[in-house]
C-alpha cells in the first residue's frame, strides 16, 4: 500500500521538476488550508534543511507544504538570494506553487546586527527588499536583537519606521518578527515597539516565544490585534525557558484559548506554523504534519 509519506515525497519531486498538477485533489486543497474565520494556515519553511544554491531544494519543500494543506508559506533570505537579480522564472515557479507567498524573513546572527539599531543594515534589507518584491513576496519581515539602552530601543524604532516606508515604497507589506528576549526586557521592549512605531510597520507575533518570554498570549492579543498580520506558533516541552520544541500541539503552548481569543476578536490574519529546533535538528514533515493537524483542530475549515 502507498502511505501518505511516500505520496508526499512524490509531491515533491512533481515541484522540483516544476508545478504541481493541478488535479481536483490539488485545487481542493486551496479551500481546506483556511479557516471558517478567514484566518489563512501557513508555514515556515526553516523545519527542512535548504539548500540555499539550489533553487530546487526549496521548491521540493513547497511542495510538501502544499500536499500537506497549507496556503502559503514564508521562507528565510538566504533561500531565495541567488534568484535575486534575475528573477522572473523563479517568480513563476514560486507561483506555479499555489501557494501564497506571505513573506520573506531576515533572521542574521546578533554580531552582524547593526549595533546602534539591533537591526539589519540598510545595504542587506534594501536588497532584500528589492528581490523579494521582484518574486512576489507580500512582505518582508525582520528579526533583530534586545535593545540594551533606551538610546538603542530609539535607535530601533526609529530604523523600524524608516524600513517599513522603504518596503511600502516598493509595494511591500512590513513586519517585525520578535524573539522572547523583546518580552523578557527590563526596558519594556516589546510594548515600546508596538506603540511607537509608524502604522507602515506592522508585527508577526511570535507568540510561542512570547510564550516562552512569559507573556500571557490571549491578553496581548486582545491589546495589540490590529498591529500583528500573523502569527507564528510553536510549542514547547517541559520547562518552556529551555527552550527544547515539539511539534504544535504536543506541548504546553496554549493554542485552543489562543484560537478562541482570535475568533473573539474576529481577527484575520495568518497563522504560520515554525517548526524550528535550537539544536538545528530539521525535522520536515514528521514535525509539520502533526502541526498542522493541531492548526486545523484549533482552526476548523
Amino acid at each position: 500500500m502507498t502511505t501518505r509519506r511516500e505520496i508526499l515525497k512524490g509531491m515533491s519531486a512533481l515541484a522540483i521538476g516544476g508545478a504541481l498538477p493541478a488535479s481536483k485533489g490539488y485545487v481542493a486543497g486551496l479551500a481546506a488550508a483556511s479557516s471558517a474565520s478567514g484566518i489563512q494556515l501557513g508555514a515556515q519553511t526553516n523545519a527542512w534543511a535548504i539548500d540555499p544554491k539550489n533553487f530546487d531544494s526549496l521548491l521540493g519543500v513547497l511542495g510538501q507544504i502544499k500536499e500537506v494543506g497549507y496556503a502559503g508559506f514564508e521562507t528565510g533570505f538566504r533561500n531565495l538570494w541567488a534568484e535575486f537579480d534575475s528573477p522572473e522564472a523563479a517568480r513563476r515557479r514560486l507561483a506555479e506553487t499555489g501557494l501564497a507567498f506571505f513573506g520573506i524573513h531576515i533572521f542574521i546572527p546578533l554580531d552582524k546586527l547593526d549595533p546602534a539599531t539591533r537591526l539589519p543594515t540598510p545595504a542587506i534589507y534594501e536588497k532584500v527588499a528589492r528581490g523579494g518584491a521582484a518574486l512576489g513576496a507580500e512582505r518582508l519581515i525582520f528579526s533583530g536583537g534586545p535593545a540594551a539602552t533606551s538610546e538603542e530601543l530609539k535607535s530601533k524604532i526609529e530604523a523600524l519606521n524608516t524600513a517599513g516606508r522603504f518596503s511600502k515604497s516598493l509595494g511591500l507589506g512590513f513586519a517585525y518578527h520578535n524573539h522572547w528576549w523583546e518580552f523578557e526586557s527590563k526596558l519594556g521592549e516589546i510594548e515600546a515597539l508596538y506603540s511607537e512605531t509608524d502604522p507602515a510597520v506592522s508585527f508577526l507575533l511570535d507568540a510561542g516565544h512570547a510564550y516562552r518570554g512569559g507573556a500571557d498570549v490571549p491578553a496581548f492579543l486582545v491589546a495589540h490585534s490590529k498591529r500583528i498580520v500573523g502569527l507564528h506558533l510553536r510549542d514547547y516541552a517541559g520547562d518552556k525557558g529551555d527552550g527544547k520544541q515539539v511539534p504544535l500541539g504536543q506541548g504546553s503552548f496554549p493554542l485552543a484559548q489562543v484560537a478562541a481569543t482570535l475568533k473573539r476578536l474576529q481577527w484575520k490574519g495568518w497563522a504560520l506554523n515554525e517548526e524550528e529546533r535550537e539544536d538545528g535538528t530539521k525535522g520536515g514533515l514528521s514535525v509539520i504534519e502533526p502541526a498542522f493537524k493541531a492548526l486545523r483542530e484549533a482552526f476548523p475549515a
